[in-house]
């Protein structure tokens, strides 16, 4: 056997060694969006498998809508968040044939009406009583996220069906919470539309409005999804992804993490670094596969 002949079977021997064949590393978009644990989790898994495993993950920053749709065209490949059963059963539904729903991946999720627990009132309908308390720019308001959000679309059920007098601003997560610091810190009356799991419970002293109509429904719990037959064209990372677990503890420190360095790269790292164990177990499912 001559020199290239040796050379081109040591690394025919490599590859197969590493147990993901290269042919196995396409180029993957994962679809995200601006909720906090999204971009966390997303972050990670991004740093994980183009650093260890050598794929080239473009995350895809877009609407509710346009993920969907997305994922149903194949132009998106996965996505690492739909909450089920109530939350996001509207946005799967008219694609529900083209998108494949995978493993639960965090369990027990809270959504709703949240303000500062120094604040008085403990429902929605007591909101609605001292609607005046809660001015923001002039008018009494419920600070939200983007418009194609899930919860914005409860909000607005939630504002028809207790007929609150306030109206529903929408803006990004990081203005949202933005405007929450800042009535927080002068002890002021604040609504918004919040979200469990999220770094903010951690952060501030909250606690969200009951609601007795059952508007913004049960918990859920979140899976991953992908695109269409992604199971048989990648079934190492779906077997990974099938392992993969976090609760408030595990999804709560990432995410405080991310918030602290202000980067998501820089925290996602910190916490790779600093939960190796944890994350091992995962990746252990698709070596074992």
């Amino acid at each position: 056997m001559n020199k290239m002949s040796s050379s081109f079977l040591m690394v025919g021997l490599l590859a197969a060694a590493t147990g993901v064949q290269a042919d196995d590393h396409k180029s993957l978009v994962i679809g995200t969006n601006n909720w906090a644990e999204n971009i966390a989790v997303a972050n990670m898994w991004k740093i994980i498998l183009e650093e260890e495993y050598g794929y080239d993950i473009e995350l895809s920053d877009v609407s509710k809508s346009v993920l969907y749709s997305g994922l149903a065209n194949e132009d998106i490949d996965l996505s690492m968040e739909i909450w089920l059963p109530t939350t996001d059963a509207s946005f799967l539904e008219p694609h529900k044939d083209e998108i494949d729903v995978h493993d639960v991946w965090y369990e027990g999720t809270g959504l709703g009406l949240v303000v500062p627990s120094y604040v008085e009132i403990d429902t929605i309908p007591e909101l609605g009583e001292n609607a005046e308390a809660y001015v923001y720019q002039g008018n009494p308001t419920i600070l939200g996220i983007d418009s194609g959000s899930a919860i914005a679309g409860s909000t607005d059920e939630a504002i028809e069906a207790y007929e609150l007098p306030l109206n529903q601003i929408n803006s990004s997560g990081p203005a949202m919470m933005a405007a929450l610091d800042d009535a927080y810190q002068r002890e002021e009356p604040i609504v918004v539309t919040l979200w469990s799991p999220h770094w903010a419970f951690a952060e501030y002293d909250l606690k969200y409005l009951e609601d007795p109509e059952g508007v913004y429904g049960e918990s859920d719990d979140i899976h991953w999804m992908s695109r269409k037959d992604f199971g048989d064209d990648d079934p190492w990372l779906t077997s990974v992804l099938n392992d993969w677990h976090m609760n408030d503890d595990t999804l709560g420190g990432l995410m405080a993490e991310i918030e602290q360095t202000g980067d998501p790269v820089e925290g996602a790292q910190t916490w790779i670094d600093e939960n190796r164990d944890l994350i091992d177990e995962w990746l252990a499912a698709g070596d074992a596969g």
